[in-house]
């Protein structure tokens, strides 16, 4: 996932706690982060759900990923900085993790076969402005002929009109658009919005 656009909210190793100091504060940053990631999931129905990304929720995955690896060296450090800070929304996005979700591994075979394309079809909307469709797996493919994959990355850029209708109060609607796919549109709750608009800078 890509944006021409840098951003002041990309981490870099000053952000980071050596894997001592993770270790000791583990515990109660966890505890932190899964409260914060409650307020940045939707539920679209009993099958897809979105968990929006920002600093935190990205922070924590770099330090888990250096603690699992026992990552200690710079480079390597740079390395997992440099594959989870594109993630981060810039400003101008929401950046979200898209989760297809089925336990049986029939109906899930059979259901991505179904769902070719579906990734494209997530859509955000802010009250009274036009739907943004999402921009997905802009790193890599994770779709082939046969079937979608059940985890995507997804960008939605945001046009100024859109940001300004939030940052005023607009209600935020999420969707699908997908025949195959028991999913609805939601207009997310307060605290959810006011999560997201944090992730936009204001529009001058």
């Amino acid at each position: 996932m890509s944006s021409s656009k840098s951003s002041p909210n990309k981490l870099n190793r000053n952000d980071l706690w050596s894997l001592e100091q993770y270790a000791e504060k583990r515990n109660e940053f966890r505890q932190q982060v899964m409260q914060h990631k409650r307020i940045r999931q939707v539920a679209l129905g009993p099958n897809a759900r979105l968990h929006f990304e920002d600093q935190t929720t990205i922070r924590y995955q770099v330090q888990e990923m250096l603690r699992i690896e026992r990552i200690f060296e710079a480079n390597g450090i740079q390395e997992e900085l440099d594959a989870y800070n594109p993630l981060i929304p810039d400003g101008s996005n929401f950046k979200a993790t898209f989760m297809l979700e089925y336990d049986d591994p029939v109906e899930r075979k059979t259901m991505l076969a179904k769902l070719r394309g579906v990734e494209d079809q997530v859509w955000v909307k802010a009250s009274g402005c036009e739907p943004v469709f999402a921009i997905a797996d802009e790193d890599m493919e994770r779709d082939n002929e046969e079937k979608t994959s059940s985890v995507h990355f997804l960008r939605f850029e945001l046009p100024a009109d859109t940001i300004q209708a939030l940052h005023n109060g607009a209600d935020l609607t999420i969707g699908i658009d997908n025949p195959h796919l028991e999913a609805r549109s939601v207009t997310v709750a307060k605290a959810i919005r006011d999560s997201l608009c944090a992730d936009l800078d204001a529009v001058h």
